[in-house]
């Protein structure tokens, strides 16, 4: 339930491809940032939110730039996607006074609400409404950069947002993420591609210190030995192993081992290099993989999950390496 600070594949894949179609949605784009929530066609995990519903999660996700996976993981929590029997989903409010499918006070729908249809009204019943205003409001409260941050702000209960970031993995875990591939340099081919498409299939998995591998993600060591996932670097390792290329471990090691690439003239697959937050510009400390038209995927974080993002405004970008000549 949102809170207002200050004063939310075989078959499947076939019906949702025609109804993204009539909707007028393209999954490798979006208007405003929206390549940070580009997860691609939901696969069997996703298969129990009802179509509608999950065309919805989609549309709004790539108009707000908030992960499809989140949005619908906040449907299930608040209504399962609108079936559920407590009051307030249909008509009227529940016990605390919110309405809806996302469950939206008065207050913050005041605020925040939007003609998700563009049918003319709002209205906290519509699911299009409702789901397009909960995108709207996680991205006011900092997602997806700040997604803990947002979904706090949705629900004051760290509980509940644990919850929802597990439940988005869980429904992005086998999603397929080839036509977020595909940005203003085109569809990625060869090996690169190959690469390109591990790291993405990854989306929605923990950040872990020391955890992953050429075989996947595992459990990390130091801060990170209660959690099984990737770091910045294991990622690029994991996904370059896929495409028969061993890189070594550390973002330090691959800057140093890697051919160097002039900015501006980096492709996919290519190694995106930071100073990080431990790192400097001769030994970085963070690491992405380039998709394409600025966007690059990375394990950000403690307390973060493999996400798309921008790495034309980073202030700290060091460089770029190619793992192999591009083909």
């Amino acid at each position: 339930m949102p809170l207002l600070l200050t004063a939310g594949a075989g078959l499947l894949g076939l019906v949702l491809v025609a109804m993204l179609g009539a909707l007028g949605v393209t999954l490798g784009t979006a208007d405003n940032g929206g390549a940070q929530g580009c997860q691609g066609l939901p696969g069997r995990a996703a298969a129990s939110i009802p179509a509608t519903y999950l065309a919805l999660y989609i549309k709004a996700g790539a108009k707000y730039g908030v992960p499809w996976s989140v949005l619908a993981a906040v449907g299930k929590a608040e209504s399962d996607h609108g079936r559920g029997p407590g009051s307030g989903i249909r008509s009227g409010t529940n016990a605390v006074g919110a309405a809806g499918p996302m469950q939206f006070l008065p207050s913050t729908w005041n605020s925040f609400g939007v003609d998700g249809d563009a049918d003319g009204t709002r209205d906290v019943y519509n699911p299009a409404d409702a789901i397009f205003s909960a995108a709207n409001y996680l991205r006011h409260n900092g997602a997806p950069e700040r997604m803990r941050q947002a979904l706090f702000a949705y629900n004051h209960d760290q509980n509940y947002v644990t919850g929802i970031l597990a439940q988005a993995a869980a429904y992005a875990q086998d999603a397929d993420p080839s036509a977020c591939a595909a940005g203003p340099l085109g569809p990625v081919s060869g090996r690169a591609g190959v690469a390109v498409r591990a790291a993405l299939r990854w989306l929605g998995t923990p950040y872990s210190w020391g955890g992953g591998g050429p075989g996947g993600p595992s459990r990390g060591s130091g801060r990170g030995a209660g959690t099984v996932g990737f770091d910045c670097s294991s990622l690029m390792l994991y996904a370059w192993h896929q495409a028969g290329l061993a890189l070594p471990r550390t973002s330090q090691e691959q800057w140093t081992a890697l051919p160097h690439v002039p900015p501006g003239r980096e492709q996919p697959g290519d190694l995106a290099f930071f100073a990080g937050a431990g790192g400097t510009q001769q030994a970085p400390g963070h690491v992405g993989m380039v998709i394409g038209g600025g966007r690059m995927v990375e394990a950000p974080h403690t307390g973060e999950h493999v996400r798309v993002s921008s790495y034309q405004a980073r202030s700290d970008l060091v460089g770029f390496g190619r793992p192999k000549p591009q083909r």
